[in-house]
């Protein structure tokens, strides 16, 4: 990477972290784009020619942490002797992670929200993301068998019901209808229900 493109990552790193740290100070509305360029310390300018809103910036920082999370995950891979047992432990995994910052985790939820239609192509990499961390801790390719010879040929659906049971819970959690504990039972429980 040239110097131009090292220096352009920097700007566009500190101004995701300088989001990231506002809105685990004071939640999504303490997120202004104002704030974020001093914060990162780059013209207010610049800011916007990299993200043209804080939803984007929030997004930014979602897509980030699940590539962090799945890096984390080929390094450590997920335990358990089932693709039932080895999701769960994903989700598990992946929510303490969020849990550990809950008003950045209700920020970011906050953006996947926004109706903001720029912010659409940085959604769908998080969404593939976070499909490919449930795909690969069911299987490593799809066509690998389960226990009994089954097939995965419905690795697609399988994968689209538990992204979404697990935004859901997210959802129930970051808004106080539940508990970490009972968000992380509850993904379990979906992971066992549509799972071997």
């Amino acid at each position: 990477m040239g110097t131009r493109a090292t220096e352009t990552a920097e700007r566009k790193k500190r101004c995701v972290d300088a989001a990231v740290a506002l809105a685990a100070e004071g939640g999504y509305d303490a997120v202004q784009m104002r704030d974020v360029a001093a914060k990162a310390e780059v013209a207010l300018g610049t800011l916007y020619r990299h993200y043209a809103s804080k939803d984007q910036l929030l997004l930014a920082a979602m897509l980030q942490q699940t590539e962090t999370l799945r890096e984390r995950l080929v390094q450590r891979p997920p335990r358990g002797d089932t693709p039932a047992a080895r999701v769960a432990d994903v989700l598990r995994r992946a929510s303490r992670a969020l849990e550990r910052d809950p008003k950045t985790t209700r920020a970011m939820l906050n953006a996947m929200s926004s109706e903001d239609e720029a912010a659409v192509p940085v959604k769908h990499d998080i969404d593939q993301t976070l499909r490919a961390i449930i795909a690969d801790a069911i299987a490593n390719h799809p066509q690998a068998s389960w226990g009994g010879g089954e097939r995965v040929d419905r690795l697609d659906d399988i994968v689209h019901v538990l992204g979404s049971v697990w935004f859901a819970e997210l959802t129930y959690w970051t808004n106080g209808l539940s508990t970490a504990a009972t968000m992380a039972d509850n993904l379990g429980r979906a992971a066992s229900l549509v799972l071997p």
